[in-house]
């Protein structure tokens, strides 16, 4: 009698080990699969593809938001009443959870190409979930308290919105291997037909992208206007105390050209320069006045407000992460500084020839200048002695009795508007939040002279966007960092993004086609060996099945004849030499 025995010998497979024991706990080779993956772990596949895609925005926002941090940090305070940095847990734990859901991500892609069935482990479908649902939370209160802020990502996409497009190019051409891979392993006409058609839309739809990215930077560069004013929003608040005389000294240093700041009046009618309701963050009311410490700002009389330290406050918080960097001489000063008054500011801006535009706050109801609160700035512009052609005057109301009393003041408007109602009403300037204006928008006001300046713009990027769009001047806490910019960071002709546009979709098409023969010669030529399907596996065994067996560490599978009663002694002799384990399957046949 002739028994058959197969004989199995496999080799060390560390990557595939790794790959589905990290991903469902699949470390042994008994425990992968080459089956269909359920339905069950299909419908998790899409639920990780979503929270990455979820993650991905997430993250890009929060990194595109970096120009408002301050502005998110200030929201904070007001509602919880204590200063911190509220980006940075934040950001670790989105840069934490985009950096393990994309490991997965790359983990089932790897799963996908290989043929192996997915099945995701349930630590990480509750770690996905938590993501997810986190992730869900966030999206919503920051729709629901900072909505505005939302704008950050069509705006900044004017800038990364080229290159973002090249990368995803990139991304979905490399993703043509698995996709042919899949379409050569199945032997099914409707789902290679399906899967093909699904992406050939999704690389269709990015050939076609650049048709609608706009951007002003893609411009002819004999256009671009001038380098917009940069002007310093409470001074320069990241190296210095903001509102303080230092601060609008630092900025000066940075080459702004004009001064903005916040304006309260005193219980005694003296304007001075407070950004909050309260003068507990900015001060050490609550050392001085402990009793005092929540009272509105302008309760205090011009007295009182000078026995505070308006410094101290940067040096202990260190809001900026900044205070490392100053000496010693400049920490003395900065702890040394007091609540500035608008006097002084107009005064430090006639001298150094600066325009100043300030925002009026109206005191509340019961206080004593709650009804003369434009005639006692205006009257503390004009004993200033600074040239009315140096102040913009922002406030709406009584601009007419302001405007015959100070003609020469600069009328600017806080509220958006169009250029002929702007003109109608005498106003010559305009002060809006960066994401007010749109690009035509932009040109629209610089036709009709109307001078436009934005705020708050901290980022190159931004600035840069906003140069080429031809604003005529920003309002910046990171003068310092804006100082650096001396030309956009990016400028190309249409003609020459073009030229790129086009040459990338054309080297993206020619690798997909390559990759899909490629890998359909494999396939037919291994299914013309004699293969069913297309199994990485036995692919890796047809191909090596000519070389020397001492050569090959791959499973095999050998028939062993023995004769009844003769025993096995020659077939252990036979593999002991080859050096192979093996099994056999003892039996006595009829």
């Amino acid at each position: 009698m002739v028994k058959h025995q197969p004989l199995q010998v496999y080799e060390r497979q560390l990557c595939l080990s790794c790959i589905t024991g990290i991903y469902g706990c699949r470390w042994k080779r008994y425990q992968r699969s080459h089956d269909d993956t359920t339905k069950w772990e299909l419908l998790w596949s899409v639920i990780l593809l979503f929270t990455f895609c979820l993650l991905l925005v997430w993250f890009y926002f929060w990194w595109e938001a970096h120009n408002d941090y301050n502005e998110f940090n200030w929201f904070l305070y007001n509602r919880s009443g204590e200063w911190s940095d509220g980006t940075v847990p934040i950001l670790a734990t989105t840069a934490a959870g985009f950096t393990y859901v994309a490991f997965l991500m790359v983990l089932a892609l790897c799963h996908v190409a290989l043929g192996q069935q997915l099945n995701l482990h349930w630590l990480h479908k509750i770690g996905v979930a938590a993501a997810l649902l986190t992730t869900t939370v966030g999206v919503i209160s920051v729709n629901q308290t900072w909505g505005e802020e939302w704008d950050v990502v069509p705006i900044s996409l004017q800038a990364t919105g080229p290159f973002l497009h090249i990368g995803a190019l990139a991304a979905v051409t490399a993703l043509s291997w698995i996709v042919a891979g899949q379409v050569a392993r199945s032997e099914k006409t409707m789902f290679q037909v399906v899967v093909v058609l699904l992406y050939l839309s999704l690389l269709l739809g990015l050939y076609m992208a650049p048709l609608c990215i706009t951007s002003p930077c893609i411009m002819d560069p004999s256009t671009l206007k001038q380098r917009p004013d940069v002007i310093g929003h409470r001074g320069a608040p990241m190296l210095a105390p903001e509102n303080t005389l230092w601060s609008f000294q630092k900025a000066l240093q940075m080459n702004v050209t004009g001064f903005e700041a916040d304006v309260s009046i005193s219980v005694d009618g003296v304007p001075f320069l407070m950004h909050d309701d309260t003068l507990r963050r900015t001060t050490d009311v609550e050392k001085v006045f402990p009793d005092r410490r929540m009272e509105d700002a302008s309760s205090f009389n011009w007295t009182d407000l000078q026995q505070l330290s308006a410094g101290r406050w940067f040096l202990k918080e260190d809001p900026f992460w900044m205070v490392r960097t100053l000496s010693p001489r400049e920490k003395e000063l900065i702890a040394n500084q007091s609540v500035c008054s608008l006097e002084q500011l107009l005064k430090l801006a006639s001298y150094h020839n600066s325009t100043v535009v300030f925002r009026l706050r109206r005191p509340p109801p019961t206080h004593p200048c709650y009804h003369s609160w434009i005639n006692d700035t205006l009257q503390a512009v004009l004993q200033s002695g600074v040239p009315q052609g140096l102040v913009m005057w922002t406030p709406d109301e009584y601009r007419a009795q302001v405007r015959r009393r100070a003609p020469g003041l600069i009328q600017t408007s806080a509220r958006k508007d169009s250029p002929q109602g702007l003109q109608q009403h005498g106003v010559s300037r305009l002060l809006l939040r960066y994401n007010q204006a749109s690009t035509q928008e932009i040109r629209n006001f610089s036709q009709s002279n109307v001078n436009l300046t934005l705020y708050t713009i901290n980022e190159p990027w931004l600035y840069s966007v906003l140069w080429c769009s031809g604003v005529s001047s920003v309002s910046s806490e990171a003068s310092h960092i804006l100082r650096k910019v001396p030309y956009p960071i990016w400028l190309m002709r249409p003609d020459e993004y073009c030229l790129m546009w086009v040459s990338m979709d054309l080297i993206s098409f020619a690798v997909v086609i390559g990759i899909f023969i490629f890998q359909n010669y494999h396939m037919i030529r291994y299914r013309m060996s004699g293969m069913r399907s297309y199994n990485p596996e036995q692919i890796m065994l047809s191909a090596a099945v000519t070389r020397s067996s001492r050569d090959l560490n791959v499973m095999k599978e050998k028939l062993i004849f023995s004769e009844v009663g003769n025993g096995v002694g020659g077939a252990d002799e036979l593999y002991e030499d080859n050096g192979y384990d093996y099994y056999a399957n003892h039996g006595i046949g009829p």
